[in-house]
């Protein structure tokens, strides 16, 4: 088979190769199901617990289907067909069933294993993924990465007239002091305040 022109087309073509495996385990994917690469609702951006995959019931939507997305933070053919797989149990048994009994009945039908809220993908499911994604081809997408940590801003360094009676002082990165210091309003030649040392063991403590 060539390979999927886009994404979505790409999660389509598996959900179908998937439907006779549903069926067998005594599951049927509904036809009225949308699956793309997205962002989910709540935890896309978790570091500890974060969503991989969410499907939204069919009541949910305007023209009655199930919409499926799979987290742009994956790449992985075969894990975002794990993803998915789970996410179609989801559209087979409803939402509102939640990962309760008839959830984990179908999930383990299929082939995942584990914490149903987490699934796995089983020793017996792997290679039929592997399999389903080689005869696919390569998922087309290449993942979104971020970092959670607030970056830090360019520090400002404070200039000062060395005039007593001026007292003016301005601010402006270490870059512009490399390339001269500025001359004061009051005609005199600017100089880098001196920066207070941290005391030992502690932080240096910022100005407002």
């Amino acid at each position: 088979m060539k390979d999927s022109v886009t994404r979505e087309q790409w999660l389509i073509d598996i959900t179908n190769i998937l439907r006779p495996l549903f069926s067998e385990a005594g599951g049927e994917i509904p036809e009225q199901v949308r699956i793309t690469c997205g962002w989910p609702s709540q935890g896309a951006k978790s570091e500890k617990k974060r969503t991989l995959g969410e499907c939204w019931g069919s009541d949910n939507s305007d023209d009655e289907h199930f919409e499926i997305f799979i987290s742009p933070t994956l790449d992985d053919g075969a894990e975002v067909a794990g993803v998915l797989v789970h996410e179609l149990v989801h559209a087979c048994v409803g939402i509102k069933a939640g990962h309760r009994a008839p959830f984990k009945k179908l999930a383990t039908a299929v082939g995942l294993e584990g914490l149903m809220t987490a699934t796995e993908v089983s020793d017996e499911l792997a290679p039929t993924l592997d399999a389903l994604v080689k005869s696919v081809g390569v998922y087309p997408h290449a993942k979104i990465t971020f970092d959670n940590k607030k970056k830090q801003g360019t520090r400002m360094l404070k200039v000062v007239c060395p005039d007593p009676a001026c007292g003016w002082s301005a601010r402006t990165t270490q870059k512009w002091i490399d390339v001269g210091l500025p001359t004061c309003v009051c005609g005199t030649k600017m100089e880098v305040e001196e920066q207070k040392k941290p005391p030992e063991g502690g932080e240096e403590e910022s100005e407002d």
